[in-house]
Parts: C-alpha cells; sequence; structure tokens
C-alpha cells in the first residue's frame, strides 16, 4: 500500500471514530434519562431462587451513583394477557440520569459481583436500553 493509501486509510479511519465520538458525547449530553430494563429467565425458578435474585438485585445494583430510580421483583403471574411477555422470572428496572451514568454502573465492582455470583442460574438474561422522557407530570 502507498504512503497516500495509508494515509488516506489512516484520516478516513481517525474521522470516522471523531463522528462517533461526537455522536455518543450528544446522546450522552442530551439530557434523556437511559431506562434499563433486564429480564432473567432462571433454571432454578422456584419461588426461593427468584427471591434469592431479588435480593441480590437490591444488595449489588441499587444506589449506584446517576440511578433515578430502582425496582426489582418477580413476575407477576396472573397477567397472562395475550401481549403479556412470560418468558422471564425476575425483572430489574433501573433509570439512569444520562448514558454515562449507565456506563459508569456496567462496570461498577458490585455490578461485576453480582454477575458473578448469580449467572449460573440464569438460563437467559434480556435487556431493553432506551431513552426516556419523563411527562413532567407529579
Amino acid at each position: 500500500m502507498s504512503n497516500w493509501w495509508r494515509t488516506l486509510a489512516i484520516v478516513g479511519f481517525c474521522m470516522g471514530s471523531c463522528l462517533v465520538t461526537e455522536r455518543g458525547m450528544a446522546e450522552e449530553n442530551s439530557g434523556k434519562a437511559l431506562a434499563h430494563m433486564v429480564f432473567f429467565k432462571l433454571k432454578d425458578n422456584s419461588p426461593e431462587a427468584a427471591q434469592k435474585l431479588v435480593d441480590a438485585c437490591k444488595k449489588y445494583l441499587s444506589d449506584h451513583e446517576g440511578t433515578l430510580y430502582f425496582s426489582a421483583g418477580v413476575r407477576a403471574k396472573e397477567m397472562k394477557r395475550s401481549v403479556n411477555d412470560t418468558d422471564f422470572d425476575v425483572a430489574l428496572h433501573l433509570v439512569f440520569r444520562n448514558k454515562a451514568a449507565h456506563d459508569k454502573y456496567q462496570n461498577h465492582p458490585r455490578h461485576l459481583k453480582f454477575i458473578e455470583e448469580n449467572k449460573d442460574n440464569w438460563a437467559g438474561v434480556r435487556v431493553f436500553d432506551s431513552y426516556v422522557e419523563s411527562s413532567g407530570k407529579k
């Protein structure tokens, strides 16, 4: 590859990286909260095992910096409408101030410890992340 093409490739890569970084920063600074919803399907889905995971969520995943909302609980089994997704046992709901707070949470030692201690009983984990806005009503 000639030096000219090599230089062009490097400049193109750098420009692409800058665009991705600028886009990411715009999202982080958009003022929108990030909702992080996690649904766990358990290998042992007994009521005791489900409650154990809820308790672990409370212990390791609550009270992180930048968290606006936290809750964890078991699936409401009596909800059986055709639109209800019933393919989970425990739900975790977190809303972060912004994407930066979410990213910090993802790498936090307590979050990593939660995964380490509980992953052996997970048959599946589904994560839904979205930017959310408040209605402004109280």
